[in-house]
């Protein structure tokens, strides 16, 4: 059974259908300034498509929450919820068919995209058989993908690109149809815009833009002029869920209004304010997240103050040197309250910020308090630890090898070319993907495959199966391999293996 949904009017006064089995077949995306009617546009496809299909939306100015009420969407506020609470909640939404709408209103730009991220990446991790249709709306998509770095974090920026380039370019596989929309062209990385197969087009005023929105659409160069004289509400529309043709269509009305609806002019008050000087320039309330300002004391009181203490003042003590002894017991200390922090269920899968809160406030209960490592270093401990390195080794001169190779690859991935390396040098039985998967804070035995091949892609690893489908993994020009091991197995090994990798 085809399902069409009614978008609208055509120029001639048509019915605007879409198909909504083709659209899940493909992708979307929809271009338009600000005041295009963009959002419009998302929230009567959105609609229209509720009783049919799954919906997922990415929302960063809480437009969308009004879903909620006509349409049972689970509004999930992402500022209360970390980012591994937030792909959990992904996975679960999945799992149980729920239809949700992220709202990311109150977070900064680099926390929109971390949490956004992560909510994908639960959507995406799920097991096969729970595969079911699903619309992925993301509104200001140039904001979760964009074409240049900005003033986030490249940790941030690589989070979101790759969950939305997984979106539109492997999500089909997985029923997940991507719908982005965007207010600038030239803002949205292009390999995530290239994906779309479907598009509506709004009205473009920046040159740079309608030449691109005109490439989208097969039209020529001098027919991009035509989209700055498209109206309020009206869109290009071209591909195969829509029209074989570039075909304009005026979008229909919606049943639910934004939170925010566009402002309108009002009157001016006709009574004048009185004595408005005084009113708007009247000294600001004291701000109550700044402490009070003191006045100065009195300078003569101070220095008789000082003059009748100076007796009772003891000389400071001189701080002696720590000897080697009292440092390695300080690093054990140090060490085994890593353990504990990491011994914690789910520790692997919890963020890093989390996880060095945790670790902090147990230092100061250990009497740590000057000892504890900064967040860089706290980093480098978990890496070393997840891949189940002990100081003594993480220091020997032979590994720093190593962790020299193991600095190119993301400061996510160092950790498990680490947990290899070690068992190629052991000798150990290669890990499983269940173990690759954990000490990479992931559920999912597939990105534990993405990440070899990765790894041997960037030249570091060599993989290979011997008869009996166990796999073995050599590190290039260390000549460490790791003994032949199940794929399948779940547990790390700990013991060497009886017999050395084949040649």
């Amino acid at each position: 059974m085809t399902v069409a949904i009614e978008m609208g009017q055509t120029l001639a006064g048509a019915a605007a259908a879409m198909d909504l089995e083709e659209l899940l077949a493909t992708r979307l995306l929809v271009q338009g300034n600000s005041g295009s009617g963009k959002s419009h546009l998302l929230r009567r496809l959105l609609e229209q498509s509720a009783p049919w299909v799954q919906q997922a939306i990415i929302d960063p100015e809480g437009d969308f929450i009004t879903l909620a009420e006509h349409f049972g969407h689970l509004v999930i506020e992402a500022e209360d919820h970390t980012e591994r609470g937030l792909q959990v909640a992904g996975e679960r939404a999945r799992l149980h068919r729920v239809s949700t709408v992220l709202n990311l209103e109150g977070l900064d730009a680099e926390n929109q995209m971390r949490r956004a991220a992560a909510f994908l990446g639960g959507l995406f991790d799920v097991p096969r058989d729970h595969w079911y249709p699903m619309l992925v709306v993301v509104d200001e998509a140039q904001l979760f993908a964009p074409a240049v770095a900005g003033e986030v974090s490249d940790e941030a920026r690589k989070l979101s690109l790759g969950a939305m380039t997984n979106l539109m370019c492997r999500g089909r596989k997985r029923g997940l149809a991507g719908i982005i929309a965007t207010q600038r062209l030239a803002k949205l990385a292009k390999n995530v815009a290239a994906e779309a197969s479907n598009f509506l087009m709004g009205r473009t005023f920046l040159d740079i833009d309608m030449a691109r929105a005109a490439d989208l659409l097969g039209m020529e160069r001098r027919q991009a002029e035509s989209f700055r004289e498209l109206e309020r509400g009206q869109f290009m529309a071209l591909g195969p869920a829509l029209s074989r043709r570039p075909l304009r269509l005026h979008i229909g009305p919606t049943d639910t209004s934004p939170r925010n609806s566009t402002p309108r002019l009002m009157p001016m008050p006709e009574a004048a304010l009185e004595d408005a000087r005084a009113v708007i320039l009247a000294a600001p309330p004291p701000d109550a997240s700044r402490p009070q300002r003191r006045p100065a004391p009195d300078l003569l009181e101070q220095l008789r103050a000082a003059k009748a203490a100076a007796p009772e003042i003891s000389p400071e003590p001189i701080e002696l040197p720590v000897s080697a002894e009292a440092l390695a017991e300080r690093r054990e200390r140090v060490d085994r309250t890593l353990r504990a922090v990491l011994a914690e269920p789910d520790a692997g899968f919890r963020a890093i910020g989390v996880l060095y809160q945790e670790f902090v406030v147990r230092c100061r209960i250990e009497g740590l308090g000057a000892a504890v490592p900064d967040l860089n270093e706290f980093r480098r401990m978990i890496t070393h630890a997840r891949a189940g390195l002990g100081t003594e080794l993480a220091e020997d001169d032979a590994w720093q090898e190593v962790s020299l190779r193991a600095s190119i690859l993301p400061d996510d991935m160092q950790g498990v070319f680490m947990m290899i390396a070690r068992a190629a040098k052991e000798g150990w039985p290669c890990p499983g993907d269940a173990a690759i998967a954990r000490a990479y804070g992931s559920h999912s035995l597939r990105r534990a495959q993405r990440l070899l091949t990765y790894m041997e892609e960037q030249g570091l690893i060599v993989c290979q199966l011997d008869g009996g489908g166990r796999r073995f993994v050599t590190l290039v020009e260390l000549a460490w391999a790791t003994a032949p091991g199940d794929p399948n197995a779940d547990d790390l090994p700990v013991e060497p293996a009886p017999s050395a990798a084949p040649a």
